[in-house]
């Protein structure tokens, strides 16, 4: 998977899915997928808008400023390769 212009990023978009696919909760948050990944919260949410406009991600407003996002057609039984 590529990642757009700018500073290169030091956690891959694959790094990113791994986090969901080995995660038990069927949903996390960007402040949580910062705490296991080496980058900040606001760089987690710009890839994560990402993720879900190029289709490996979704996400749901859950509040009036809090956004959970999950990793589409998977469970921890059965994983799915996004490029199948």
């Amino acid at each position: 998977m590529e990642n757009g212009p700018g500073r290169p990023p030091t956690v891959s978009d694959d790094q990113i899915l791994d986090v969901f696919k080995s995660s038990a909760d069927p949903v996390l948050t960007a402040s949580e997928l910062a705490d296991e990944l080496d980058i900040g919260r606001r760089g987690v949410l710009a890839r994560l808008e990402t993720l879900e406009e190029r289709g490996y991600l979704r996400s749901k407003k859950v509040g009036g400023r809090s956004t959970v996002w999950w990793y589409p057609g998977y469970s921890s039984t059965t994983p799915v390769d996004p490029d199948q």
